[in-house]
C-alpha cells in the first residue's frame, strides 16, 4: 500500500473518531469572487464580487476538503475591497465574534478582496475576541481566469483554519502558500500572485502538502489580549491619511482639518518626516486636540521617535513598524476606546 493512501486512512479514521473541526466561511466579495467581462479566460479584464460563495466552493475538490473540514458559508456582503468601509469592518467583526461564540464553529474563513485585505485583517486582529483561527483569504486572478488563485488559497485557507496549530496565532491571511499575521502584512503588486509581502517582522509560516508549517509567533497584543471593544459601537471616529512627497504643502493637512477628521495619519518622506509648511499646521492640528501620526510612505522599515522631528515638542505619535493604513486603524480604535493622552496612544502604537 502506497505511503499517501497510509496516511489519507490515518486522516479519515482520525476524522470519524474525533469529530471533524466545522469551518464557517464568510464572503465579502472581491476578485476572488471575480468574473471576467472579456470572451476568454486570458484576458485581465473582470468585474469584482459577481461570484456568490455557493458557486466559489464547487471549484474545491470537495473529497479533499471532506477530509479537513465541515464546511457552512454565509454571503455577508457582495463587493469590492476597494468600497469596504469602517462600518463594513464593523459588520464583519460582530459576525465572526458572534460565531466564534458558537461550540460547533471551530475556525473562520473568510473571503475578501485584496486591495484592502490587509485593513481589514488589521481590524479583526485588535477587536476579535476568541483564540479560535480566523484567516482571510483573497485572489490576484478573477474565479474565471485560466489559472484562477482563488481556489487553491480558499483551499489552504480552509486547511489552515482547521488546524490545532492554527490557534492562538491571531488573525491571518494565507495566499500563494504564504502565510501572514495581521500585524505585518501589506499588498505589493498590483498583479503578480506574490503580491503579499510582511513589512518588517517576516511570514508566519507556510502551508505546505496542505498543512501549515509555522516559523514564528506574533509578539503583538491581538484578539483575546486587545484592549479594544466594538461591542456596542456602530462607527469609528474619521482619520485620514496623508501622502508624503516633495512640496507638500499645508492645503491637504487643512482639508482634513475642515472635514471634521479626529486624527491624521501622515505618510512622511524618509523616517516619517514632513515638509515645514505641511508640519506648521500639523502643530496646530495637534495643539488642537488632533491626534497626528507619523508614519512611512516606504514599505519596509521603522518610522521610530526622536529623529528629524521632535514628536514630544509637537504632541506626535510615530507608527513605528506600522503602515500608514495599520496606524489608522489602532488610532481610530483608540479614540473609539476612549484613548485621549498621546503617550497611552504611543504606547499602543508599540504593543500592537
Amino acid at each position: 500500500m502506497k505511503a499517501k493512501t497510509i496516511i489519507l486512512y490515518l486522516l479519515l479514521g482520525a476524522s470519524l473518531l474525533f469529530g471533524k473541526p466545522t469551518i464557517y466561511i464568510l464572503a465579502t466579495g472581491g476578485t476572488i469572487a471575480g468574473a471576467g467581462t472579456g470572451k476568454d479566460a486570458t484576458t485581465s479584464s473582470y468585474d469584482s464580487g459577481k461570484v456568490l460563495i455557493q458557486t466559489i466552493l464547487q471549484a474545491l475538490p470537495a473529497d479533499e476538503i471532506s477530509q479537513y473540514a465541515n464546511l457552512k458559508s454565509e454571503q455577508i456582503l457582495q463587493k469590492g475591497s476597494q468600497d469596504i468601509t469602517p462600518s463594513d469592518w464593523i459588520t464583519i467583526a460582530k459576525r465572526v465574534n458572534d460565531l466564534l461564540q458558537q461550540k460547533d464553529i471551530d475556525g473562520i474563513v473568510i473571503t475578501h478582496g485584496t486591495d484592502t485585505i490587509e485593513e481589514t485583517a488589521m481590524f479583526l486582529q485588535l477587536v476579535i475576541k476568541s483564540n479560535k483561527p480566523v484567516v482571510l483569504v483573497g485572489a490576484m486572478r478573477p474565479s474565471t481566469a485560466i489559472s484562477a488563485d482563488g481556489p487553491k488559497n480558499l483551499f489552504d485557507g480552509i486547511v489552515l483554519a482547521s488546524s490545532q496549530e492554527s490557534r492562538g496565532k491571531g488573525v491571518m491571511v494565507t495566499a500563494n502558500g504564504n502565510i501572514f499575521s495581521a500585524s505585518d502584512i501589506t499588498k505589493s503588486n498590483p498583479v503578480h500572485l506574490d503580491t503579499f509581502k510582511p513589512a518588517n517582522i517576516g511570514i508566519l509560516g507556510y502551508m505546505w502538502n496542505n498543512q501549515p508549517y509555522f516559523l514564528r509567533t506574533s509578539n503583538q497584543l491581538h484578539t483575546l489580549n486587545s484592549q479594544f471593544d466594538i461591542s456596542s459601537i456602530t462607527s469609528l471616529p474619521r482619520v485620514d491619511i496623508i501622502y508624503g512627497y516633495a512640496g507638500l504643502d499645508e492645503k491637504a493637512v487643512e482639508a482634513s482639518i475642515h472635514s471634521g477628521a479626529k486624527g491624521i495619519i501622515i505618510a512622511g518622506v524618509g523616517n516619517g518626516n514632513i515638509s515645514t509648511s505641511a508640519q506648521e499646521v500639523l502643530i496646530q492640528a495637534s495643539k488642537m486636540g488632533i491626534k497626528v501620526v507619523r508614519a512611512g510612505r516606504m514599505i519596509y522599515g521603522p518610522v521610530t521617535q526622536w529623529g528629524e522631528v521632535d514628536d514630544e515638542k509637537y504632541g506626535f505619535i510615530t507608527s513605528w513598524w506600522h503602515t500608514p493604513q495599520a496606524a489608522r486603524i489602532i488610532l481610530m480604535l483608540a479614540l473609539q476606546n476612549g484613548f485621549t493622552e498621546v503617550q497611552s496612544i504611543q504606547k499602543l502604537m508599540l504593543q500592537y
